[in-house]
């Protein structure tokens, strides 16, 4: 007997067990294709990894089953997961991403560690900034976690800013953390007790080489010829606005730890400097604290 030739005999039976199988099969060539696949089904069908794994059985309906093969052939031509289903975990929330906004990575959560620990420590410090927020992932975990904290979230891209409130308000922090587009503090008054910023650092040339490029906005990666471009105008305007006793957390490039820290000590009247390195062993963060 012949197959219906409007049943292709490489789809997957309707069934959530058959398609898992299915793509894993598609995806074997893909680092963590597998994982990809029940992230991905799990978001189809509204349900958890758990019960798509533990119900194999469950039925597939036709829409379902079509939005599954779109998603995975983006998947399979290189668009990162977090774009195809909207989120992203990241210090133990849930954030909403859409490509206007850069994928929050493990390698920023040091920074939010860093941070909480220097905010426990100084309880009496409770005003902050958030420097190119993005999906507003920093700010919303530091109000998260320290609830009196109050912070201003800017961002060049307003797109970025719009998906930021909606997770400040989704975990329950848009009173405490407001939201504004501006070109890095320049419509900020006042001084800030601690101030991240986790801005474009990839140097231009650079960037067209690299993956990260061809699905993540090129306003969150560009950072100029040098790759200090945004980072370098901060730190010269961080006089005006960090609070003496007050720090500047910088997220960096590997190979820019020196040259962050001579442009600190001619911006700073006296700074204490510290270099934090990422779970690689690479310089990751810089530690700017004004002491006068």
């Amino acid at each position: 007997m012949k197959p219906n030739a409007c049943q292709p005999m490489n789809l997957p039976s309707p069934e959530a067990g058959e398609w898992l199988k299915f793509a894993r099969q598609r995806l074997h060539n893909i680092e963590d294709g597998g994982l990809a696949a029940q992230v991905i089904l799990a978001h189809v069908l509204g349900k958890s990894r758990e019960f798509v794994l533990a119900h194999p059985e469950y039925r597939l309906e036709n829409d379902q089953q079509a939005q599954l093969e779109r998603l995975l052939t983006r998947f399979e031509q290189g668009e990162p997961l977090a774009y195809l289903t909207g989120k992203r975990e990241f210090f133990g929330l849930t954030f909403g991403v859409s490509p206007a906004v850069l994928i929050p990575r493990p390698e920023t959560e040091i920074l939010v560690e860093k941070a909480l620990d220097w905010l426990k420590r100084h309880p009496q410090r409770r005003l902050a900034a958030d420097v190119g927020t993005g999906s507003g992932c920093i700010a919303a975990s530091l109000a998260y976690h320290v609830p009196d904290l109050r912070c201003v979230a800017v961002d060049r891209s307003w797109q970025a800013i719009q998906i930021a409130r909606r997770n400040f308000e989704r975990l329950g922090v848009l009173g405490r953390v407001f939201p504004l587009t501006t070109n890095l503090l320049d419509a900020v008054g006042g001084v800030f007790d601690l101030v991240c910023a986790n801005l474009p650092y990839i140097p231009t040339a650079e960037l067209a080489r690299l993956a990260v490029s061809r699905f993540e906005p090129q306003l969150a990666l560009d950072g100029g010829w040098s790759g200090l471009d945004w980072i370098a105008v901060l730190i010269k305007d961080s006089a005006r606005w960090l609070a003496k006793g007050g720090l500047l957390l910088l997220e960096i490039e590997s190979g820019q730890a020196e040259e962050v820290t001579q442009l600190a000590y001619q911006s700073l009247p006296a700074v204490k400097i510290e270099i934090i390195h990422d779970l690689h062993g690479l310089p990751r963060l810089v530690w700017l604290e004004r002491t006068q």
